[in-house]
């Protein structure tokens, strides 16, 4: 009877391990094709051929300007800021336990909006210090909310309240910053607000890019403690994991890469809410998703910028796009949790 329930436990571990593989590979060939069509579509199409040769440094009239100062650029900061939104949103929503808990809904990367927008409307500074600024911001967020909820003892609830209502009063700050700006400066401030890949720039790229590379072992190896955590405090304690530690490891972690994220492409909406169910509901129980909620906020980010370029006359942002497939799933999330008297 043991050997029995043995093996069928086997059996199962085997057959999500197989579902997982197959999954993320399904998931990591989507995203390639995208990045190529990102590549080749424009107002002129440029074959494959075309393509390689420019990315192998060859010079091609017409396609190398294009590509190398447009395209590239604009690809480079969708794969990672996409990346960088669907695991950092994936990490908070399971550490927390809940689905409204992610960047965008709790304000953290409103902190960060807010410290970009002030730098670039009253400070006037690099686009590095406006990087910078809004790593931290996003990290002071996290301090405020996580300090205002944690009380005689922590609770995610308080958390998420407290989080929407400091993103309330940073909105207000924003809009506050953007009435007394000046006329030159608003366009770039926009393009946070909306979240674009439009203007995007290789040198701004690169912290984010250093960013993702050092962060996504560190969360892929805490993966088993966040699993733990997910079971609740006591539960993950009595295991052995140090939560604290752990919760402190993996935020400072996730609010780095979506903070970077959000100085290269300004807050895309709903990425990070939406990368984490859709890979539990692909992918299934039993392994980590953090690669494949990855992999996901990719395509929602790279498909929503074609979506945006190329099906309507008017060229929308990709923030846009996403917001519009975001805030349905939002509704129908609040309504249910309501009726489940989560919060």
């Amino acid at each position: 009877m043991i050997n029995e329930t043995m093996n069928a436990i086997i059996k199962a571990r085997k057959s999500r391990q197989r579902r997982y593989i197959f999954v993320t590979v399904l998931l990591a060939v989507i995203t390639i094709a995208l990045a190529c069509a990102m590549m080749m579509l424009g107002n002129t199409i440029y074959p494959v051929r075309d393509v390689v040769r420019v990315l192998f440094g060859e010079t091609v009239p017409g396609a190398s300007f294009a590509i190398n100062e447009i395209r590239l650029p604009r690809t480079v900061a969708g794969l990672f800021a996409g990346f960088a939104f669907g695991a950092g949103g994936y990490i908070f929503q399971t550490m927390l336990r809940n689905p409204l808990a992610n960047p965008n809904v709790i304000g953290i990367t409103t902190g960060s909006s807010a410290a970009a927008v002030f730098c670039i409307i009253i400070l006037h500074t690099s686009s590095t210090v406006v990087s910078l600024a809004a790593v931290i911001g996003g990290l002071v967020t996290v301090a405020i909310i996580y300090g205002l909820s944690k009380g005689s003892s922590f609770s995610i609830g308080r958390l998420i309240l407290i989080g929407i209502g400091i993103q309330a009063m940073l909105n207000a700050f924003i809009s506050y910053l953007m009435l007394i700006g000046k006329t030159s400066d608003l366009p770039t401030a926009l393009r946070w607000l909306s979240g674009s890949l439009n203007g995007a720039e290789l040198e701004m790229t690169f912290p984010l890019i250093v960013a993702v590379i050092i962060a996504t072992p560190i969360l892929i190896y805490f993966a088993k403690h966040l699993e733990m955590l997910e079971l609740g405090e006591q539960a993950a304690t009595s295991l052995g994991v140090n939560t604290n530690q752990t919760r402190a490891i993996l935020m400072i972690c996730a609010v780095i890469v979506i903070a970077l994220a959000t100085a290269t492409t300004g807050p895309i909406a709903f990425v990070a809410f939406l990368a984490g169910p859709i890979a539990q509901r692909l992918v299934g129980v039993g392994f980590s998703n953090i690669v494949p909620a990855g992999l996901i906020g990719i395509i929602l980010v790279l498909g929503g910028d074609l979506i945006g370029q190329f099906a309507f006359e008017t060229r929308y942002p990709v923030g846009v796009i996403t917001g519009i497939i975001g805030a349905p799933y939002l509704i129908y999330l609040l309504i249910r949790i309501n009726r489940k008297g989560d919060i």
